[in-house]
């Protein structure tokens, strides 16, 4: 009976013994564990506020070394131009760009640019109004008219400069064009392709239609039908003559007809609008030069004419007193 009760509390013990070492095993591992975890959270926290001591003392530094330009500046204009974008209606926007275009201005000068600079003309004409009707003692309703009136005359001024940029630009190319179809012709009666013809073109010549035709010939180079790349070359010209060159042109190749013989029509009836264009600018000439007649030439030929006779008069009637 002892015996059985002896085994029977050794193998009790040697369980509990067992048991005992196999849960303390894993519950120290587990702790072991977490206490691994916590040691590289607290690690990658204590790096990470690091970082950013060292990020925030590196960037009180760069910020007194930055200049003041790049640092209030730009961000200033950055922001004034997003403003502005949002407020400006879309309509007015793509009028912008494509007037910008035309110009040849873009996007050297961009639409954000453009109306920042209208905005402030416009400003800047509100406030000679004020300065204006200030200086002159103006009523309340004349102080109102001429604030309008230089908000609307600086408003226009930026749009005024652009159309005369733009005319300037569009009577170059107009007057570049048939230069332009004449060498086309005989480069491409000579053997070359219409895009080679172009390419040697734009190689050896300047102007506004040359760097219409290097936009061009670029599209083409990134993959743009040449149809669709001479249809946008029109567009953003906005010339007739180039708008009809580019529609000959884009006919003969859906036709399938001879390039050199369509060059060389339109070369001809390019010469001949040319001829045409010379006539109606020297049948202007005896209107335009009225103004000059009478600013400049009718005063001095009153002074040579009348000037004696007024002098002669006027000794006469001395002489008779």
């Amino acid at each position: 009976m002892l015996v059985k009760v002896l085994f029977s509390v050794s193998v009790t013990v040697f369980l509990f013994t067992t048991c005992y070492l196999l849960v303390k095993k894993n519950i120290e591992a587990k702790k072991q564990i977490a206490q691994r975890i916590r040691n590289l959270d607290e690690a990658e926290l204590a790096k990470q506020q690091k970082a950013e001591l060292e990020y925030k003392k590196a960037k009180a530094t760069s910020l007194k070394e930055i200049p003041f330009v790049e640092r209030v500046v730009i961000p200033f204009k950055q922001w004034l131009e997003r403003t502005v974008m949002s407020i400006a209606p879309k309509e007015i926007q793509m009028h912008i760009q494509k007037r910008l275009t035309t110009a040849g201005k873009y996007p050297q000068w961009t639409v954000s640019m453009f109306l920042i600079v209208d905005l402030v003309m416009a400003m800047f004409g509100v406030f000679l109004g004020v300065d204006l009707s200030g200086k002159h003692e103006m009523a309340p309703i004349q102080r109102i008219v001429a604030m309008f009136l230089g908000c609307l005359v600086g408003g226009l001024m930026p749009f005024s400069i652009l159309n005369i940029i733009t005319q300037k630009r569009q009577k170059a190319i107009q007057k570049q064009l048939p230069e332009l179809l004449d060498l086309l012709c005989v480069s491409v009666q000579a053997g070359l392709s219409f895009d080679g013809a172009m390419r040697k073109i734009v190689e050896r010549m300047e102007g506004p239609l040359i760097d219409e035709c290097r936009k061009m010939l670029d599209d083409i180079r990134m993959g743009a039908v040449r149809r669709q790349a001479l249809r946008l070359m029109g567009e953003r010209c906005d010339v007739q003559d180039v708008a009809l060159f580019t529609t000959a042109v884009i006919q003969a190749e859906r036709l399938g007809t001879s390039m050199a013989t369509t060059l060389n029509n339109q070369a001809e009836n390019m010469r001949e609008r040319r001829r045409q264009y010379i006539k109606a600018e020297a049948l202007k000439a005896p209107v335009k030069i009225v103004f000059p007649l009478i600013m400049f030439i009718f005063p001095a030929l009153f002074v040579v004419t009348l000037l004696p006779a007024i002098l002669g008069l006027s000794d006469s009637m001395i002489l008779g007193k």
